[in-house]
C-alpha cells in the first residue's frame, strides 16, 4: 500500500508510535488510523480557511471539514471571535443561558418539523436519546435501521442485519448483548419494498425508524423520493416514529436540511456539531407531543452537564448569521458541481471507472465501472476500495486531504476558492494518469 511520501513521513510515523503508547490504536476515533487506506495518519497542527497544516507546516486542501461541520471553513474570524468572547465569560455553567434559547429558536424557525428541541453534547448522544424517546412515547421496543447507515456508537445502533432479510439483528461490535440487539431490525437502504415487508411483519412492535435521509457513511447515496415517501407512509400507518438523522446533512445540504430536499416531515430529527460551528454539540427535536415526554416534562430521562454549553451555543449563533445570508447555499452547491463534473471528466479521459454523487455542500466518489451509481450498502461494497486507496494517497501526496475511507462522504466549505478547486483537479488529473498506467 502506498503511503505519504513527503519528507514528514518519518515525523508522522514517530508521532503515531508515540500516540499508540497511551491511546488505543493511536487514535481517538477509529477511521483516523488510516486502516481503510493503509499508511500512516497525518498529524494536524492547525487549520485555517480551506486548508489544514501538518506538524511540519505542509498545507492540505481539506475535503473532510471535521467530518462535515466546517461549512464556513476552519478558524473563520466571525466564529473565532464569538468563541473567544464566550471563553472570556466562562467555559461551562451547568445552568441555563439565553444562548441556548437563541439557538433553539433559530433551529425551530428554520426546520418546521422541529417544535421543541433539546441540546446534547454529541450526535451519538442525540440519536441515542431520540430512540429512547421514541420507545418511551410509543411503549414499543423494536427499532428499524438501514444497512450502511451510521448513527453513532450506542448499543441499539451497532447492529447489522441477521442472516435473513427480516431476521432480528446481530451485534456488529463486541460488548453489545445479543439479547439487546434483537430489538433492532436492519434492512436494505433505498428499498421501498423492504420497508413495506418490514412493517407487514413487525409493524405493531416498531417504536421508530431511524434513517440518514441522505447516506453519508457508506460513501454518499441520495435515495429515491419513493423510498422516503414509503417510509413516511408506513410510519404514519403503523404509529411508528420517523427519525431523520441529520447529524451529517443538517444545514449542510441546505438551510432547511435534507427533509426539505425531499419534502418529508419527520417526527424527530437529530443534529450534530454543525449547529455549534464544529464544537462538541448535538441536538434532537421534533413534534411537541413527542418531545414533551422528555424529563422534566415527561418520564423519559435524558440529561447532560455540558448540554447547550455556552461556547458551542455562541459559536452556533455566529455561524447561523452567515449561513442565512442570501445565496450562501447556491454558491456552495456551484463549487460542488464544478468539482464533481470535472473529476468525472478527468477520470473518463484517463479510462478510469469513476462516478460522483452530490447534494448541497456534500459529495461522494465511487470507483466503479457500473453505468449506474450505487444505491445501497451492498453495491457500495462492490466498488473498488483498492483504487480509492491509491487515489487517496496520490491526492494526499499532492496536498489534497480526503476522508481516509471509501465509505465516507466529502465536504466543501464556503472558503474553498476557485484556486483550491483547480489545484484539486490538477492533482486528480495526475493521479488518474498514474492509475491508468498501473
Amino acid at each position: 500500500m502506498n503511503s505519504n511520501n513527503s519528507n514528514n513521513t518519518t515525523t508522522n510515523q514517530l508521532l503515531f508510535k508515540q500516540a499508540k503508547a497511551h491511546i488505543p490504536g493511536g487514535v481517538n476515533s477509529p477511521v483516523r488510523a488510516f486502516a481503510g487506506v493503509g499508511g500512516t495518519p497525518v498529524f494536524i497542527s492547525r487549520a485555517r480557511g480551506s486548508k489544514m497544516y501538518d506538524t511540519e507546516g505542509k498545507p492540505y486542501i481539506d475535503y473532510v471539514g471535521s467530518w462535515g461541520p466546517m461549512i464556513l471553513g476552519h478558524a473563520h474570524p466571525h466564529i473565532i471571535e464569538a468563541v473567544k468572547n464566550a471563553a472570556d465569560d466562562g467555559l461551562s455553567f451547568g445552568a441555563p443561558t439565553t444562548f441556548e434559547t437563541t439557538v433553539a429558536d433559530k433551529i425551530c424557525e428554520l426546520i418546521p418539523s422541529v417544535e421543541l428541541i433539546r441540546m446534547t453534547s454529541s450526535g451519538t448522544e442525540a440519536t441515542m436519546s431520540a430512540i429512547r424517546l421514541a420507545r418511551g412515547y410509543t411503549g414499543r421496543d423494536k427499532i428499524v435501521k438501514f444497512e450502511g447507515c451510521y448513527h453513532g456508537h450506542s448499543d441499539s445502533l451497532l447492529v447489522k442485519a441477521g442472516s435473513g432479510m427480516l431476521d432480528i439483528g446481530e451485534p456488529s461490535s463486541k460488548g453489545v448483548p445479543a439479547d439487546f440487539a434483537k430489538h433492532t431490525i436492519t434492512i436494505r437502504y433505498n428499498d421501498p419494498q423492504a420497508i413495506k415487508d418490514c412493517f407487514a411483519q413487525f409493524g405493531n412492535d416498531i417504536a421508530c425508524v431511524i434513517v440518514e435521509p441522505i447516506a453519508g457513511n457508506m460513501n454518499m447515496i441520495v435515495p429515491t423520493q419513493e423510498f422516503h415517501d414509503t417510509l413516511r407512509a408506513e410510519c404514519t400507518a403503523h404509529g411508528a416514529v420517523l427519525v431523520f438523522d441529520e447529524v451529517m446533512t443538517g444545514f449542510r445540504v441546505g438551510l432547511q436540511s435534507a427533509q426539505a430536499y425531499f419534502g418529508i416531515t419527520p417526527d424527530l430529527t437529530t443534529f450534530g456539531k454543525i449547529i455549534g460551528a464544529g464544537l462538541p454539540v448535538g441536538a434532537f427535536g421534533g413534534k411537541r407531543e413527542i418531545m414533551e415526554c422528555i424529563a422534566p416534562l415527561g418520564g423519559v430521562y435524558q440529561a447532560g452537564t455540558l448540554s447547550g454549553n455556552p461556547l458551542a451555543m455562541r459559536a452556533g449563533i455566529a455561524m447561523f448569521d452567515l449561513l442565512t445570508a442570501e445565496g450562501f447555499y447556491d454558491a456552495l452547491s456551484e463549487k460542488v458541481v464544478y468539482l464533481t463534473d470535472n473529476l468525472e471528466r478527468l477520470a473518463k479521459d484517463a479510462g478510469i471507472g469513476f462516478k460522483t454523487t452530490r447534494c448541497g455542500g456534500m459529495f461522494g466518489m465511487f470507483f466503479t465501472d457500473s453505468d449506474t451509481l450505487p444505491q445501497n450498502f451492498d453495491e457500495v461494497c462492490q466498488c473498488d476500495a483498492q483504487k480509492f486507496a491509491t487515489f487517496f494517497h496520490g491526492m494526499l501526496d499532492r496536498g489534497v486531504y480526503l476522508a481516509p475511507s471509501a465509505f465516507e462522504a466529502a465536504f466543501i466549505s464556503s472558503e474553498h476558492s476557485q484556486e483550491d478547486l483547480d489545484a484539486t483537479l490538477q492533482a486528480a488529473k495526475e493521479v488518474f494518469a498514474i492509475m491508468a498506467k498501473a
